[in-house]
C-alpha cells in the first residue's frame, strides 16, 4: 500500500540521512535528478534552503532542521496508521531490510528464509551483508530493519535480543602440528601465521580479547592475511598459509568430511548470535514478524543442535 505521506519529505529524510544526494538517490531506487527535483520543489514551498552542499557533502539548514525532525514524525505516523490498518486486514506484505555477517549468511539464513518465506510468502527480505560492526551501524542509523550479529552490540540505540552461543575453533589442515591438542592456549597460536578476520569483524574482536586476556598482544602474531571470506580463509588455511578461527556451525561439514580439523580453546572462546532492531517507538509490523520468526528459529535449531 503506497503511502499518504509526501514524497517530497521521504526523499528530504533520505538526502539528510545520507548526506549525499547519490547515495540516498542509491537508497531510494531513484536517479539523483529526481531526487535533485523533490529537494528543489520542496525548498521552494518553504521559500528558504533547507540543505547546505558543499565540498561534496550535505549539511540540515536551520530550517533543514526543523523540516527533518517534523517530517520523521509525520511520516512515522503514516506509517504507523498505514501499518495498524493493514494488520486488521491484510496478509503480512512488504519488504523487511536485513543485514548480516557472512557467517550468518552462509550458515543460519538458508534455513531461516526458507522457512519464513513458507510463512509469510507475500513478504519479501531484502539481504545486505557486512561485518558485525558494519551492521549494527546500519541498524542504528535506520538504513537496514534488521540485523542478525555474531556479537552482542552496546549501542544504546539498539534493542538486542540474544539468540544462541557458537564456540569458536582454531582451524588447521589434517596433520598439522597443532591438530593433535585437545585444547589451543594463546602461546600454540602464537608460534604459527595467525589468518585473521577484517577488521569489525565479531570473530576478529573475540579472538583478539582472548589474547589479550592471555598476556599476548594481538599485534605481535604473525598475521599472514585479513580476510572477510570464510571460504578463502579455509582454502588458505588447507593451503598451509596459516592457522585460523572460526564458528564451530561454519566448519562443521569440513570437520565430519576429514578436510579441516577444529581445536577448541582453552579458556573456551564463544560468539553469540543476535538478532537487533532499533529501539523506535514504532516498528513496522513486517519488521516486527520477522524479528520474531528470526529469534523463535534460531532458537529452535540451537536448541536441536545441543540435544543432538
Amino acid at each position: 500500500m503506497a503511502s499518504m505521506a509526501d514524497r517530497r519529505l521521504q526523499v528530504f529524510l533520505a538526502v539528510a540521512k545520507h548526506r549525499s544526494f547519490t547515495r540516498a538517490a542509491e537508497a531510494l531506487y531513484m536517479t539523483q535528478p529526481a531526487v535533485t527535483f523533490q529537494i528543489k520543489q520542496l525548498e521552494e514551498h518553504f521559500n528558504t534552503r533547507l540543505l547546505d552542499r558543499g565540498y561534496g557533502k550535505v549539511a540540515l539548514t536551520p530550517a533543514g532542521i526543523i523540516v527533518f525532525e517534523y517530517a520523521e514524525r509525520i511520516l512515522g505516523m503514516s506509517a504507523e496508521m498505514e501499518d495498524e490498518i493493514a494488520g486488521l486486514t491484510q496478509e503480512p506484505n512488504g519488504l523487511v531490510s536485513i543485514g548480516l555477517s557472512p557467517t550468518i549468511a552462509s550458515y543460519w539464513l538458508p534455513s531461516l528464509l526458507d522457512a519464513f518465506k513458507r510463512q509469510y510468502p507475500k513478504v519479501m527480505p531484502r539481504v545486505f551483508q557486512g561485518n558485525s560492526e558494519w551492521v549494527e551501524r546500519r541498524v542504528a542509523e535506520k538504513e537496514l530493519d534488521v540485523g542478525l550479529l555474531e556479537s552482542v552490540p552496546t549501542n544504546p540505540l539498539l534493542e538486542c535480543r540474544e539468540l544462541a552461543r557458537d564456540e569458536l575453533l582454531a582451524i588447521v589442515p589434517p596433520g598439522h602440528p597443532l591438530s593433535q591438542h585437545a585444547r589451543l592456549c594463546a602461546e600454540h597460536i602464537g608460534d604459527f601465521p595467525f589468518i585473521n578476520r577484517d577488521p569489525g569483524a565479531a570473530i576478529s574482536e573475540a579472538a583478539e580479547a582472548f589474547f589479550r586476556a592471555s598476556g599476548l598482544a594481538p599485534e605481535n602474531l604473525n598475521i599472514a592475511a585479513e580476510l572477510g571470506s570464510l571460504t578463502t580463509i579455509k582454502h588458505l588455511v588447507l593451503q598451509g598459509h596459516g592457522v585460523s578461527i572460526a564458528a564451530r556451525i561454519s566448519i562443521q561439514r569440513d570437520i565430519r568430511e576429514g578436510t579441516l580439523i577444529g581445536v577448541p580453546f582453552d579458556p573456551p572462546i564463544f560468539e553469540t548470535i543476535s538478532v537487533v532492531l532499533h529501539k523506535d517507538k514504532f516498528v513496522p509490523r513486517v519488521v516486527s514478524i520477522f524479528a520474531d520468526f528470526a529469534t523463535e528459529h534460531i532458537r529452535a535449531i540451537a536448541e536441536a543442535q545441543q540435544h543432538a
